[in-house]
């Protein structure tokens, strides 16, 4: 049986394809799911750790049924998936003598998923978990980690926007955008489906079996090819905690989990009213008060928070990238609305400022990034490019300060035919070895500033700031790339090293010296997805 996992901020879906009717069904398991209107069955991603040793926890809609989402207790956690991998983390709770980080938050909600997906349904034996377009290298080996403890043949991974496309069933040669606006971020994506030059990749791969490795092989492939990309973190939840702000301001509200779920139920009921309203009774003061927002006020709210200037610069750049490649905005096909945050009105009235009303499609932006990731396991092939691209530390003498040289731009397509080559020399005189410090580069526009208000992760975007970079190796033992044997005098050059990415998206690298005419590294992997 195969399976799709969509593990969002705030919600997840799981979707899986049923053999007996051919068609994709959404799952729901018992205990976890929710059922709000008349949305797919959801998942909440929430978790309550009753014990950190075991460990032993509550997920999803359970957390809300034993009444334990409460955002003053340390063992509730909401919202964790945008602190994976992320440099800081805030403060962490000690719970049962063990620092939770927001790693062990996932990991401990996809477990209780993947554990009651296999005992409630049928076990799977493939599983496609989805990305979201902007992490990092961090996000995606956690993700690795996490799964190599499942009991599963074969799992792979791909971005949500492809996914969507996928999900929303574009057929022929159509070029689509995808904007995936969920709890926690947005991505956009610029996609054309069904290319004739399909190759051989099929989805970035974690764990591939024998036997499911030969039943894939003699499938048809067709083919995702992603052009362009664009997103950061900002969703639903930050609108949530605006509106609640908002009534701490306006109405002398205190901010509360359950102040905080009332705002989401009138943001949701403004997606269909022009206006909402909501009461709240405080259990400690016996007051009680009446929310009421209108869809006006919600928009002065965005309006307040740069909240459509951070979109139309994800927009601008998303279409500059298209523009290199030869595509203007009237070439689009389609645009594709995916996530809970896409319903608000003024978004999509914020779409409607780019293009036509006939091109926009929103009828399943909840099941559409779960559907499409199915299709791998049925057989479609997804091209992708690096989303981030890879440099090299140096002292930046003007500046008084290190900065970091491309060797592998964003854009580039893996994997690569041909590699990039640097040839160094020592520094110093009797340098014993060469290091290298190897970093992936962020978006080269703009810049993020994260840090934390409460229990919130706030991203704030910065005008000309530096470039964001993770280095990958700035560590002991493993900057140094090259023993010099004789040690290295200054003046000449000594090693040649040459940078690429193979199929599955490893940095590799080679280094030879040139004095000994010597090979140091053949086929190292510098970063390691799985």
């Amino acid at each position: 049986m195969f399976y799709a996992i969509d593990f969002g901020t705030s919600n997840t879906v799981i979707t899986r394809w049923n053999a007996a009717t051919d068609s994709a069904e959404t799952v729901r398991l018992p205990g976890l799911s929710a059922q709000i209107a008349d949305n797919p069955p959801l998942i909440p991603s929430l978790l309550y750790v009753k014990s950190a040793r075991s460990p032993e926890v509550f997920a999803g809609q359970e957390v809300r049924d034993h009444g334990l989402d409460i955002d003053r207790d340390p063992r509730f956690f909401r919202r964790f998936k945008r602190g994976i991998g992320a440099k800081i983390q805030g403060f962490l709770p000690e719970l049962d003598e063990k620092t939770v980080r927001f790693e062990d938050a996932g990991q401990w909600f996809l477990d209780t998923v993947i554990d009651r997906l296999k005992t409630e349904t049928t076990p799977p034996e493939s599983i496609v978990l989805t990305v979201p377009v902007d992490s990092f290298e961090t996000y995606r080996n956690w993700l690795s980690d996490v799964c190599q403890g499942w009991r599963v043949e074969q799992i792979r991974l791909i971005d949500e926007p492809t996914a969507a496309a996928l999900g929303y069933g574009a057929t022929g040669d159509n070029l689509v955008l995808v904007v995936d606006f969920g709890g926690g971020t947005i991505d956009l994506s610029l996609v054309r489906l069904n290319l004739a030059d399909a190759g051989k990749n099929q989805g970035f791969i974690l764990k591939w079996g024998e036997k499911l490795l030969g039943n894939n092989s003699a499938q048809k492939t067709k083919l995702a090819r992603v052009l362009a990309k664009a997103g950061t973190n900002l969703g639903g939840s930050d609108i949530d905690d605006w509106i609640v702000e908002h009534f701490v301001r306006t109405a002398g509200l205190a901010k509360t989990s359950l102040t905080t779920r009332l705002a989401e139920r009138l943001k949701i009921q403004l997606s269909s009213r022009v206006a909402a309203e909501e009461v709240y009774f405080n259990d400690e003061t016996f007051e009680s008060y009446e929310l009421a927002l209108n869809r006006q006020q919600l928009e002065e709210i965005l309006r307040e928070r740069d909240f459509f200037q951070q979109l139309d610069s994800l927009m601008t750049r998303v279409l500059q990238q298209g523009r290199r490649n030869g595509i203007e905005i009237d070439d689009i096909d389609a645009v594709l609305l995916v996530g809970g945050t896409v319903q608000i009105p003024a978004v999509r009235d914020w779409v409607k400022g780019y293009f036509d009303e006939s091109k926009i499609r929103q009828d399943r932006p909840f099941e559409a990034i779960a559907l499409g990731a199915l299709q791998l396991a049925r057989g479609y092939e997804v091209k992708d490019f690096l989303y981030h691209g890879y440099g090299i530390r140096y002292w930046n003498k003007r500046k008084n300060a290190h900065g970091w040289h491309p060797i592998i731009k964003s854009g580039q397509p893996y994997p690569m035919t041909e590699p990039v080559e640097l040839v160094l020399g020592a520094s110093v005189e009797n340098q014993p070895s060469i290091e290298l410090v190897i970093g992936e580069l962020g978006a080269e526009s703009g810049g993020l500033e994260v840090y934390f208000d409460g229990d919130r992760l706030i991203t704030r975007s910065i005008a000309d700031a530096d470039e964001s970079v993770r280095p990958l190796n700035d560590r002991d033992g493993a900057r140094s790339i090259a023993k010099l044997d004789p040690p290295g005098f200054p003046g000449s050059d000594r090693i040649k090293v040459q940078f690429w990415v193979d199929e599955q998206r490893f940095l590799r690298i080679n280094v030879e010296d040139l004095l000994n005419n010597e090979s140091l590294l053949n086929n190292q992997i510098v970063t390691k997805l799985s």
